[in-house]
């Protein structure tokens, strides 16, 4: 078990949906990935971020997609990419990774309340 936070602590992390509008294979990332482009709506705009999802998803596949994300990281340098957000996944019993998705329809840019 990890240490416990406050509600306060939690709600610093702005988690929010997004539709993948672009996904390109990163060949040139040390671990496989898939560089995305997600659509968080009118307030925040597109984002990008490099995933290493290839063991369950090809590019083609993603796109169209919702997914979760952080968006309130700091950009960072991924090779030659700058990874803006940080899609969320668990991962399975080999450890790769599962895209985390609401069950249900909600509008690109909504937070995790």
């Amino acid at each position: 078990m990890t240490d416990k936070i406050t509600f306060e602590d939690f709600a610093k992390v702005d988690i929010r949906a997004g539709t993948v509008v672009d996904a390109q294979p990163f060949p040139e990332a040390r671990k496989p990935a898939i560089k995305l482009w997600v659509d968080f709506g009118a307030e925040l705009g597109v984002r990008k971020s490099s995933a290493q999802i290839t063991d369950h998803y090809a590019p083609e596949e993603v796109v169209g997609r919702t997914v979760m994300a952080v968006v309130n990281f700091p950009p960072r340098q991924i090779g030659p990419f700058m990874s803006e957000i940080l899609v969320l996944g668990f991962g399975d019993e080999a450890g790769a990774i599962v895209l985390v998705a609401p069950d249900q329809t909600v509008p690109n840019g909504a937070r995790l309340a």
